[in-house]
């Protein structure tokens, strides 16, 4: 053995020396370009469907925005108190704002607005306390859907009638 071997097999084809034309060699590439098997994990993953839809993906958001989230639709509850909630509150929006927008419905007892402890910045709703249920379902009527400071308020019943203080 030599001492200068690399152990790489040499240049020289095992197949027989025989050259093949330009025709040949195009002809090869076709036939291998048609006939390329497929590995073991690309068939699971094409059997299983890759846990993916077969429809389109949704387009990259653009300009490092965020991803546009689906709208999720607001759960009316059935008006069974005087207290009502507020949704979808425009963050500028006060408790002077709700009670002037509610008084000309009805007679407000109390408007409070929800917001953060550390900031005091609103949380986007708020709860609106009516005078009687009647004019709570009034309300719920005239202002559910309606734009106010530039955005459509969400008017339903309050879940719990009773309010939990944090």
């Amino acid at each position: 053995m030599n001492s200068y071997s690399s152990g790489r097999r040499s240049r020289r084809s095992r197949g027989g020396g025989r050259r093949r034309t330009n025709y040949q060699r195009f002809r090869g590439q076709q036939t291998a370009a048609k006939t390329q098997k497929k590995t073991f994990w690309q068939r699971v993953v094409e059997f299983f469907g890759n846990g993916r839809d077969k429809r389109k993906p949704a387009a990259p958001a653009r300009n490092g925005a965020q991803p546009s989230r689906l709208a999720r639709k607001p759960e009316l509850v059935e008006v069974t108190s005087p207290r009502l909630y507020v949704g979808n509150l425009s963050f500028d929006a006060t408790e002077s704002d709700l009670f002037e927008l509610f008084n000309g419905v009805g007679h407000v007892q109390n408007a409070e607005v929800v917001s953060y402890r550390h900031n005091q910045r609103s949380k986007g709703f708020a709860f609106v306390q009516m005078q009687t249920i009647e004019e709570a379902k009034r309300a719920v009527e005239e202002l559910h859907d309606k734009e106010f400071l530039g955005r459509r308020l969400v008017v339903s019943g309050a879940k719990s009638d009773q309010h939990q203080a944090r």
